[in-house]
């Protein structure tokens, strides 16, 4: 009964927490609904404990327990493999950025080049 309460509490305090942080738009809305997902299964399954052992057993896995252990390293692993991918993309933009940055820089001071040397040609 304890356990079913904490893993209820613990669901509803993580809601509050993504909905806070979307409010305050420190979260990007497709990672709160990925987020959503999860309570949507954690929640019913704190409120329904016997559910999971119900589906455990449909999957022929020893235990709920076993399934839920093994759910939550799959979803960490593909939330690694997704965080990993963007940190990629982003590195590249960064890259890309400062090589364009640098390009301008050049232009930039080329040009200043060009106009001192015309005006310390004229005076």
């Amino acid at each position: 009964m304890k356990l079913t309460l904490v893993t209820g509490l613990t669901g509803l305090i993580l809601l509050g927490t993504i909905i806070e942080l979307l409010r305050r738009r420190q979260l990007r809305e497709k990672y709160g609904m990925l987020w959503f997902g999860v309570l949507l299964i954690v929640i019913p399954l704190s409120l329904f404990p016997r559910l999971l052992d119900n589906v455990a057993e449909l999957l022929g896995v020893a235990s709920g327990v076993s399934l839920v252990l093994f759910l939550g390293i799959v979803f960490l692993l593909l939330v690694c493999v997704h965080l990993s991918w963007e940190v990629s993309a982003l590195e590249e933009e960064t890259r890309t950025l400062a090589e364009d940055f640098a390009l301008l820089r050049a232009e930039i001071e080329a040009e200043r080049a060009a106009r001192n040397d015309l005006v310390s040609h004229d005076g």
